[in-house]
């Protein structure tokens, strides 16, 4: 028994196959490497590798470690079942949705909360002449806006430009900046803040 105990391996027939799975969909839909996982759970890129391939039996001391440099929950990543390629459902009514008094403009936050300080994602709607009006972000920070329908006037840091449907803008939301709707019809648009910008 002590020797069986003392194996790092295992064959795939003794591990639950859907924990590798787990680890290495999250690593993929966060495009890190088995590198960069490495580097920010402080365990060794070999055993990621070989709990992916379900090559290993992990302890819960590393799976909690890989959990939390995959932004998630040790439950979520021992979690068994098909339900496992679902990593969260917002209904509606969960939505976090803001509303200018004048009840102009509409702002829902669309992205997931846990990752706020790097990443804002947010559906847009305005009614003719709704002004939507924001504080600098953090330094950094750059906006991308696409318009789904409507039109919309951006002004960043005092420079205008017009935004039509089908067309997108990118700025530097560390400056203060301004939405209008200068249309006669209602707009729509998706906005994402990169907080922390790639490399």
């Amino acid at each position: 028994m002590a020797t069986q105990r003392a194996r790092k391996t295992r064959s795939p027939s003794d591990v639950t196959p859907e924990l590798g799975k787990t680890i290495q969909r999250l690593r993929k839909a966060y495009k890190m490497s088995l590198g960069d996982l490495s580097e920010q759970s402080g365990v060794a890129k070999s055993i990621i590798s070989q709990i992916e391939r379900n090559e290993t039996n992990p302890t819960i001391s590393t799976v909690f470690r890989l959990s939390q440099a995959l932004d998630t929950t040790i439950e979520e990543v021992l979690k068994t079942g098909k339900s496992d390629a679902f990593i969260e459902h917002q209904t509606r009514a969960a939505v976090p949705l803001l509303e200018s008094e004048d009840g102009l403009c509409r702002l829902a936050i669309a992205g997931p909360l846990n990752l706020v300080d790097h990443l804002q994602w947010y559906d847009f709607h305005a009614k003719p002449e709704g002004v939507l009006e924001s504080e600098p972000h953090p330094p950094g920070t750059i906006e991308h806006l696409y318009v789904v329908t409507g039109q919309l006037q951006v002004t960043v840091d005092g420079e205008s430009r017009e935004a039509k449907a089908g067309e997108a803008l990118r700025y530097h939301a560390d400056k203060p900046h301004k939405l209008v709707n200068t249309g006669a019809v209602a707009a729509h648009a998706t906005m994402v803040l990169v907080l922390r910008q790639p490399g």
